[in-house]
This record gives C-alpha cells, structure tokens and sequence, in this order.
C-alpha cells in the first residue's frame, strides 16, 4: 500500500538527520529537480525540514517545463503557457529533447513536424540547433533550459527561506555523453552546482527501496519500473540487495540497488497521444465547414487544439467519453465535438503494439526472464490509460503494481542522494549502482607487416556499474598517435533509437613527446611497460580522459638495504673462520689425543667439508642480493590534446555572451517584481488605512487633524498613482509607503495599546494576587525553617507593593487621558514591570525547590521517631525514610504557589507576545546561572 502523508513525513524524519554543528547563516539546504520533458518537480532539505517539495508561485508542486518571450517579458510555466496560446512561436515546451542534437537529428525533425510554428535553425559551428525569435535575438536549448532550472532554483530558495546553490538533477538514462554534458553546462548557466546527474529510474529504484528498506535481506530480489511519460517510455530491472561493504576500516552492511538491465523508446509517450488527438480534432473542425480557412494553417487555433486535446486525453483516462470545445477557434467559430475513449485508442493502435518493447529490451540487457521479477511497479502520467495497462498486463505474467507516487517518485529520491552528497546531512546509507547504457570503446591504428591494422579496445562494456575507472594501456607505439572513443555496437537496439543517438564518435586524442620520455627513461636503464591512458566515468555518467603517462620499470637497490646486505655477508666469513681455526691450548689438545684414531682419520674430510660450506654460504649471499634488489616503477606524464567530437557545448565568446544575455533577464525580472511588489504594498496600505479610519475604533483614537491629513494623503497619493504613478520606479512607491507609515504610526500605536492594555492589566492582576499568596505562604514557611531569610521575604513584599502602586497609578491615568491623547504608560512598559515581580518570585520558589533540611536535624528526628516505635513496638516496620512536617508543608505551599503564578504568567506570556509581535523584534529570554544548571 501507498505510504501515508504522516508515515512519510515520520520515515523521512527517521532515515536524515541535520548536522547541527553547521553555520545556518551559510546555507546548508539542498535540493533536487526532476525536469522532464513537460513538466519539473523540485524538493529540498533543510534544516528543520527534512524533505518537502517546493511549490511555485501558483502553490502547486509541479510546474510547466515552459518559457515564452513577449513584450521584452519572461514568463515561465503556465503563465507562459498562456502566453503559448495568443504567440505559440513565442513560447518553448519540450526543450529537453533537444539538447546537444544536430539539425538532422530524428529526434529534432520529429520536434519540427509536432511543432512547426517555431523558426530552428542551425548553428553550423557548434553543430546543433538554435531557436530564432526575431531578427536580434535567439535562443539555445541549453539557455532556455537554463532560465526554466533557475526558476526551479528560485522554488526551492523560496521554500527554504535561504540560497541554495547545490542539487541532483535527474536526467533521461538514454541521455548520451553529449546531452548530459549540454545539461550540465544549462545548470552551470542557471547558477547551480551540480552535486550529480541521476538516472530517473535510478532516482525511483531509490525512492522505492528506502520506504521498503526493511524487505530487503541478503538475498538479492528483482523489480521492475515501466516508466511511461510525456515524451519516452522506459523499462528498467533493479535489484535489492543487503551487501557488506568495508569504510574506514569498519564492515557494514547496508541496501544496494543495483541498475541490471533497461530498455526505452524515446518516442512513446503521452506528447504523441496528446498530438493525434490534436490532429484528429482539427480534421473533425475542418470536416463542419464552418469557415474558409483551415485551422491545420493557422498557428494559434492549433495551440489552442493542442491544449485542448492534452486536457481531454487526461479526462478519458478515467471516462469512457468526454466533450472537447473550444470558444472561438477560429474566425470567431466555436468548436464542441465529442470525444469516446474507444476513438482515442483507435488513433494510437501502432502505438499501443510498442508498449511491451522497453520491456524485452531491459529483460534482454539484464540476462534475467520474467519468472525472475518479483514485482513491475508503474511510474509516469501515460500509464494510467487503461489500454496501456491492459497491454501490460496481457504480456506480463505478474500483476502490475500501482504504489508509488508517479509525479514525485524521481525528484524525491534525487533529493535523498542530494542530502546524502552535501556536507550539511547525514542520511542512512542506501548504494546506488547504475549501468552503462551505450558501450564505449577506443579505436587505434597499428603497423603491422607494413600493413596498417584498425585494433578496437572496449573501455565500457554494456551494463559496465559506474562511477569506475579504466586503464587502456598501447605497448607497441615509441612515437606520437592519436586514437579515437567512440560507441561500440549497439545491435541491441532498433535502427531509430540509434539514429537518434547522432554522432558515434565521441573524441579525438593525440599524444605528444612519447618519443622524447622514452629516450629520457632508457638512458635511466628503464624498460617500458607501455603507454596508459586514465579513463573515469563519473556519478554523473560522463566520461573523462583523467591523465596518459608512459610507465617503466627499472631495478634498484635501496641504500639502506645495501648496508644491511654488505654488513650481513662480513658476518657470515667469521663464523666460518672459527669452525676451521686450530686449537692452541694444551688442555684441549691432550683431551684430543685421547680421542680414537678413527676420529683424527676424518679431519682431512672435515676440513673438505669446511670448504663446501663457505662455497654454498657465498651462493646464497648472492642469491639474497638478487631478492633484495627492487623494482622501481618511474612513471612520465604524456600530453594529451583531446578533441571533442559531434555537437559542442558553448564557450568563448558566445558562453559569455550567453551568461550576459541571462543575467540581464535577470536583472529585468528582479526590478519588475521589485516594482510590482512596491507598488502592490502601497496600493494595499492606502485602501487599508482609509477602512479603518471609518471605524469607530480608529477615529475615536485619531484627532480631527490627523484623520483629515491622514485621508488628504492618502486621496493625493491614489490619484496619482492612477494618473501618472503606473511608470515609476520602486524606489519612489516605497517613499510614498513611508510617508504614510510616518502619518499613521501614531494612531495605529494608539489603537494597539488601547486594544491590548485591558489584557495586559488582567494579567498584571493575576500575578499580583498569586505574588500576594506565595508571600504569605513565604512567612508560614519562614516559622518552620530556614528555607528564606527575612531579607528576602521583605523584599519580595516591597515588589508586590511597588507594583500594585503602579498598576494604580496606570488605572487612574488612563480613566483621566482621553484615547486621542499620547498614550503615557504602554504595553511593553507594563510587561516589563510584571517581568520584575515575575523574576523575584521565580528566584525564591526555585530556592524551594533544592532547599533541603540540615543533616542534623533530619538524624535527630530519625532517631526520635525509631526510639518512640522501639518503645511502643506498635505497627509494622518501615524501610522509607521519614518525612518531617517541615517539609510537607513546605511541598504543599510551593504546589499551591507554582499553580498560582502559572495562571498569571500563562497571561503574561500571551500579552508579552502580542507586544513583542508588533516590534517585530525577537524576544531575547535571559537565564540565571542556576536555571541553566537545572537545564542541563
């Protein structure tokens, strides 16, 4: 079952926990943005809030991928899409397909045919593609894709409350190298840093297991994800898995999805539903001849088709019929055609026999069969039409399962992977292990025979895991070459998904000074190991050449080796010097003569002997100046100049002259919603302050002069802004704002104190009275203990009755002060008399409550009360220690105390928060040394 709102919120709370040590000023949050091709989604966490999904200006959480351009205006989401419907040329949608493509590109001809209003055209030096708005200005996918990223951005800062600069950004797993590498460069256009490019599977493979994270054990189970959006369908095969892993030298285990298999088709999707029902209605329109002109050549009836039709597809999702109209299509004819979802399907039966394509794709890539998944779980908006659901199911032999959020699924596993990168967050750990889509592998050319011989080495197997790094070593060059990355075969996939991944040919690499490193190794008695070239293919997807150096190896003795070597083989003559050194001493020699003769013949063999062993000490002398001899590896770094093939990214002068171009955007936006909020402020402060100065509660507090000269400004200032104040800037609003604000902050003053001032005094009233009561309690104690002194008691009752002489006093001045007048004692003042009385009394109850009888009197009342029951030997004996009434009356005076002052501070506290609401300051609570100390 889905997970619930509240258990989300909870598990989320559970699996990520804020750093606390970390500078909230600095701006720890992250977020992600799951941009699709017609619609993004944006989370974030924070401190605080662990995940939540940004809303936009409209409050919704998800927001049109669309931009348009009118007027010198931006507008973005459905603004623009508003916008889309009066200048379809001058609002963007779907711009995510095109990135890093050529002009002749499938997938940009097909963008071209569904929308041929749009002026595209080529850039023949970056080879790829530019949209022309006028004869002045135009746009690529990447700057375009960049504004719509930076509004995400916006979202997200909005809904943290501070900047946020860091993000996972989830991308299309089909996307080549050079698509991911365009999406990068629109978020660095953006302003955003790029924690990780995620696959969208891999986001929602994550998203799944981390509320199924207790399912997982340490066998490995499979599910699949058939995700079918606006523009793509994908299928995707994951495993879960409990695996052991070793960090920092500690062994933990934690869940692992692993990305097994996957299969796609960039072109099915609900964008081509949505664009045959479009087609379908305007041939239905046509058919009424109703007008001359044809809505099919007529950009602005086919918007308003193409909206139309979006909407009519999603109701028939859940509807077997449902009427489209629309007012005014064309020539000022209205439209109204019914719709059955029987018709809907008609037009997409081709479309509906590729549903199960992805699938055989991914099972294909995996190596797995269908008895092998355990569940196939539905992700994106197109699925939910029936006939998809029912060509699933009619080719799958497990029941298809609807538990995840199809929307949201992607942007929050990304905003997982985004907390779990940042330094700010620690979440539990949940691996992630994604698959190479497209095979890489390097070209080279060899000599041999004379005869020039093509050699391919794969650098990145289909389905390779990455991030990893690979090592390509060359053997055979001494001189300078060049060899080529490109994609290796791709047999697996149809004929037009190959065609729609371009250009093959991914870089050019020359390297430079072998010949010279070499020579410079040689005369170092080195001997080559070849030429390695240093590949990684990064979090993100995207491979880098990291570095290429010439590696050899030559043998060498350390010197501290040689030492010990040398001092070893001086020791080794002694020994044997001494097994052949002649006896001189007498004694000895005597004892020999006793020796049998048998014994004196084998001398002549020992000595032979003797001789053997010093010939077999000096081999092995030698053979341990081999062993210790030590291979050295010298390693010399090697120029590599690589030319990226195929479509380029922006740099030069056109980068900056993009990065200016977006900042002047902008600057533009930022000003006018500067101005539109000055100018709505002070609109609002005018109508209000006219209001209230017709109710009795603002006019008896105003003066004749200061309502009249309060109404004057006022009528003077709307007059003008009505006239002549529509095209000024927002510094002049805010002056006017203030000029009002001065004019009315007296009487608005005066109603808040005369408002709030009966509370306030109530509140007073109640801490007196609990005051007066803990006094008197005080000096009940006092005769039964020394719990306060008679200092204390006095001073506590002078507070009680200079604050009773003041609560006299306010009462009198304000019956004699009419409400126009300037207010003499206010609120704060008032509370922060109470806070005097409320601190003295905190203090001496505080001292209550660790006051504790001295050890003495305590003994002599034990031993008082044991003697008396030795002496009586009457009731049954007791282990708990005695009580004296000293101090129960002391507990029930402080009980009755502490409810007492509750009561009043409970009112206190209240008006104290409406008083420093108005200030709109911080309230600032100082604590003694002692109630920090209980505290901690």
């Amino acid at each position: 079952m889905k997970p619930s709102g509240i258990n989300m919120s909870i598990i989320w709370l559970l699996l990520i926990t804020i750093v606390t040590f970390i500078d909230h000023s600095n701006g720890i949050a992250v977020m992600s943005i799951d941009i699709g091709s017609e619609s993004m989604k944006v989370a974030i966490v924070s401190p605080g809030v662990p995940m939540e999904i940004a809303l936009n200006k409209e409050s919704k959480r998800k927001t049109p991928v669309t931009i348009a351009f009118r007027n010198g205006e931006r507008s973005f989401g459905e603004d623009a899409q508003v916008v889309g419907i009066r200048s379809p040329q001058n609002s963007f949608s779907y711009i995510l397909d095109l990135l890093g493509k050529y002009i002749d590109n499938p997938i940009v001809e097909l963008y071209k045919k569904r929308f041929p209003y749009y002026d595209i055209i080529s850039d023949e030096e970056r080879k790829t593609i530019t949209f022309r708005l006028d004869e002045n200005t135009t746009y690529t996918p990447e700057e375009l894709l960049a504004q719509i990223l930076h509004k995400g951005k916006e979202f997200a800062e909005n809904s943290a409350g501070q900047k946020i600069s860091e993000a996972v950004i989830t991308v299309p797993g089909f996307f080549n190298q050079i698509e991911r590498t365009a999406l990068m460069q629109a978020a660095d256009l953006a302003g955003i840093k790029v924690l990780q490019l995620i696959n969208d599977y891999t986001a929602v493979a994550l998203n799944y297991g981390i509320f199924r994270s207790k399912e997982i054990n340490d066998t490995a189970h499979y599910v699949m994800f058939y995700d079918m959006g606006a523009s793509s369908t994908t299928a995707t095969i994951v495993s879960y898995q409990n695996v052991k892993t070793k960090e920092k030298g500690f062994i933990e285990t934690n869940p692992h999805v692993t990305i097994l298999g996957v299969g796609y088709d960039r072109t099915l999707g609900g964008l081509e539903v949505q664009i045959r029902l479009q087609h379908y209605l305007a041939k239905e329109f046509d058919a009424l001849n109703k007008t001359k002109n044809s809505v099919f050549s007529n950009v602005r009836a086919m918007a308003k088709l193409f909206k139309e039709a979006g909407r009519v597809k999603n109701v028939l999702s859940a509807n077997t019929d449902h009427f489209a109209q629309i007012e005014g299509l064309i020539d000022e004819v209205d439209f109204r055609l019914q719709v059955t979802r029987e018709k809907l399907e008609q037009l997409c039966t081709d479309l509906f026999e590729r549903v199960t394509n992805p699938i055989k794709i991914a099972l294909k890539t995996s190596g797995l069969t269908m008895d092998a998944i355990s569940q196939v779980v539905l992700v994106g908006a197109a699925t939910r039409m029936p006939k998809i659901q029912e060509h699933l199911s009619q080719y799958l032999t497990i029941e298809l399962s609807k538990n995840i959020n199809t929307d949201e699924a992607a942007v929050l596993g990304a905003v997982y992977k985004a907390a779990d990168l940042s330094k700010g967050f620690k979440v539990k750990k949940f691996i992630t292990k994604d698959a190479v889509l497209f095979p890489i592998h390097i070209v080279f050319d060899r000599t041999v025979n004379n005869r020039v011989k093509q050699v391919k080495k794969s650098l990145f197997n289909k389905m390779n895991p990455y991030p990893q790094k690979k090592i390509i070593t060359f053997n055979k060059y001494t001189e300078n070459f060049q060899f080529h990355i490109n994609y290796a075969e791709l047999d697996y996939l149809p004929f037009n998904e190959i065609a729609a991944i371009g250009n093959f040919n991914l870089s050019t690499i020359t390297l430079s000074g072998i010949t010279e490193a070499l020579d410079k190794h040689l005369k170092d008695g080195a001997e080559s190991k070849g030429i390695k070239a240093h590949f990684a293919m990064d979090e993100s997807g995207i491979l880098n050449l990291v570095n290429v150096e010439l590696v050899s190896e030559k043998s060498s003795l350390a010197p501290d080796e040689e030492e010990r070597l040398e001092d070893k083989e001086g020791k080794s003559e002694e020994p044997l010097k001494e097994d052949i050194k002649p006896v001189h001493e007498e004694s000895e020699y005597s004892e020999l003569q006793k020796e049998t003769e048998d014994k004196m013949k084998k001398k002549n063999d020992s000595m032979i002997t003797e001789d053997n062993k010093i010939v077999n000490k000096t081999e092995k002398i030698e053979k341990e100046k081999e062993k210790k001899a030590t291979i050295v590896t010298i390693k010399e770094p090697i120029k590599a100049d690589e030319i990226k093939l195929g479509s380029q990214i922006l740099s030069g002068d056109k980068l900056v002259k993009s990065q200016a171009k977006l900042h002047r955007l902008d600057v533009y936006d930022f000003e006018k919603t500067k101005r539109e909020t000055a100018l709505n402020n002070l609109e609002t402060f005018i109508i209000d302050a006219q209001q209230k100065l017709e109710s009795e509660e603002y006019a008896t507090v105003a003066t004749s002069q200061e309502a009249e000269s309060i109404l004057k400004a006022c009528s003077e200032i709307s007059e003008w802004l009505y006239e002549d104040g529509f095209s000024v800037t927002a510094e002049i609003y805010e002056e006017k704002l203030s000029y009002l604000q001065k004019l009315t902050n007296d009487v608005y003053e005066r109603v808040y104190e005369h408002r709030e001032r009966p509370e306030a005094l109530k509140g007073m009233t109640s801490m007196l009275n609990a005051s007066t009561t803990f006094l008197n309690n005080m000096r009940n104690l006092s005769l039964s203990s020394e719990i306060f002194t008679q200092i204390e008691i006095e001073t506590l009752e002078k507070v009680i009755n200079e604050t009773q002489e003041y609560y006299n006093t306010i009462v009198k001045s304000f019956t004699e002060t009419a409400l126009y007048e300037p207010v003499k004692y206010k609120v704060r003042d008032i509370v922060n008399k109470m806070a005097l009385l409320d601190r003295e009394v905190n203090y001496l109850i505080n001292k209550a409550k660790i006051w504790r009888p001295k050890q003495e009197s305590i003994t002599n009342h034990t031993e008082s009360i044991n003697e008396t029951a030795t002496n009586s030997k009457e009731g049954p004996e007791s282990d708990s220690k005695p009580e004296s009434q000293t101090e129960n009356l002391q507990n029930e005076n402080l009980k009755s105390a502490e409810v007492q002052n509750e009561k009043s501070l409970n009112s206190e506290k209240s008006t104290e928060s409406m008083d420093s609401s108005k200030n709109n300051e911080p309230k600032i609570v100082h604590k003694s040394e002692e109630e920090i100390h209980q505290e901690l």
